[in-house]
């Protein structure tokens, strides 16, 4: 479960390097909700004890993705 989530984050910061190119900021209304399930995999990941490494990792990477992609909808008007 922990590598599921490593790999969520990684997916998760990847589509929010693509939603940073103008006129792609629209994807950030679909990576955010995507990034918050990874968040829930990486919770249980933790919790159950097996990939618990991997699990933090993938925690951080979708946070990350999280706070960017929600600070570049409020730059840019998605989010008022």
């Amino acid at each position: 479960m922990g590598i599921v989530s490593l790999i969520w984050g990684i997916l998760s910061l990847l589509w929010m390097l693509l939603a940073l190119i103008p006129l792609l900021g629209w994807g950030n209304w679909f990576m955010i909700p995507f990034a918050a399930v990874g968040v829930i995999l990486a919770i249980v990941a933790i919790a159950a004890d097996k990939g618990r490494v991997w699990g933090i990792i993938g925690l951080l990477l979708c946070i990350i993705a999280i706070g960017i992609g929600t600070l570049r909808l409020m730059l840019g008007g998605g989010i008022l």
